[in-house]
């Protein structure tokens, strides 16, 4: 490893282990918040609900006044999704102001337009995480993020990214040869990335059970996640199995979805609650969401969510509920075309 990956390496460790101390010891900020820079990607995978083909980029003051409010809200991870971010043609200006108003900056990408150059200016602009799921090796009428495609992208990221990368295999939502799964994990601990693989929820956000080899493909992909890095996603085995997960959702408490509308909602699955602006959101909305029971909770696959509702598992007891969201409320992402 490069004295500059290590360097990186050591000040991204510090700054977790800042991160895992705080969301422990105060439960009245966001751990994570999603925010959305460009709604337009450049593919059109079919299972996907969160993009479009024709939406202009968030204007970068826009997005840098945001991401200071989430950093007046103590907001720990800041994470750039879409769409496809890296279409926005301020991208590493953002990144940057990530850095300068929260702990960690991350990425979810397609990979498609990652070149040298890119991966190097993302290096400059202090990006910690990347992540990239990968549907297939070949790709077919379901997705176009394949190995075969992509495999090029790894390799440069490979030999030139100073960030953390974590390669997503998936399972369900149509993926029709679910070995894939295995094949693509395989290659991303090849060339040195973790690896975890994610179940691919329907298009409210809930459980879509397993096929028997869909399991044994599942429980094989665990594996590679234990033997190589430690991932919560307990909640997967419920999943995997067709049953509902029992847990305490903290969606619009400790995770925050910001849509380009600049509105909080509770994740990208259901965008239309609360939709509240996040010029107007404030330690009292966090107070109230972390003890509001989801009713969507039982059958969610969001794994962000999980994982970050995780640090309070075993406090904070659920007194008020929220009713089923009618679905003319959530948000409905429509093509151009």
């Amino acid at each position: 490893m490069s004295e500059s990956r290590l360097n990186r390496k050591l000040s991204r460790t510090m700054r977790e282990f800042k991160l895992l101390a705080k969301g422990t010891a105060d439960t009245n900020h966001p751990i994570m918040a999603h925010i959305i820079p460009i709604r337009r990607c450049n593919l059109s995978c079919t299972y996907c609900n969160e993009y479009d083909d024709f939406s202009k980029p968030v204007p970068l003051q826009t997005m840098i006044h945001r991401i200071e409010l989430l950093g007046k809200l103590k907001t720990g991870v800041i994470t750039l999704s879409g769409g496809e971010p890296l279409l926005h043609p301020e991208l590493d200006e953002i990144i940057k102001g990530i850095r300068k108003n929260a702990t960690l900056a991350g990425l979810i990408t397609n990979g498609y337009l990652l070149t040298a150059d890119r991966i190097r200016k993302l290096n400059e602009a202090g990006l910690d995480y990347l992540q990239i799921s990968i549907d297939n090796v070949m790709p077919d009428e379901v997705s176009k993020k394949s190995l075969k495609v992509l495999d090029k992208k790894l390799q440069l990221l490979s030999e030139h990214a100073e960030f953390h990368v974590n390669i997503n295999s998936v399972l369900g939502g149509g993926i029709s040869t679910p070995e894939d799964a295995l094949v693509v994990g395989k290659r991303a601990m090849e060339l040195g990335f973790t690896s975890t693989v994610g179940i691919i929820h329907d298009g409210d956000g809930q459980l879509r059970p397993l096929a028997s080899r869909e399991r044994e493909v599942f429980l094989e992909m665990k594996k590679f996640e234990k033997r190589h890095f430690s991932r919560l996603n307990y909640f997967q085995e419920a999943i995997a199995n067709g049953q509902p997960s029992d847990w305490r959702c903290r969606a619009g408490s400790r995770y925050l979805y910001i849509c380009e509308d600049g509105l909080v909602h509770y994740c990208s699955q259901q965008r239309g609650f609360p939709a509240k602006p996040l010029e107007e959101y404030s330690v009292a909305d966090i107070k109230r969401e972390y003890i509001t029971q989801k009713s969507c909770a039982p059958l969610c696959t969001i794994s962000c969510v999980h994982q970050i509702s995780y640090f309070d598992f075993f406090r904070g007891e659920q007194t008020l509920s929220v009713e089923p969201i009618p679905a003319e409320r959530l948000v409905t992402i429509k093509s151009a075309h």
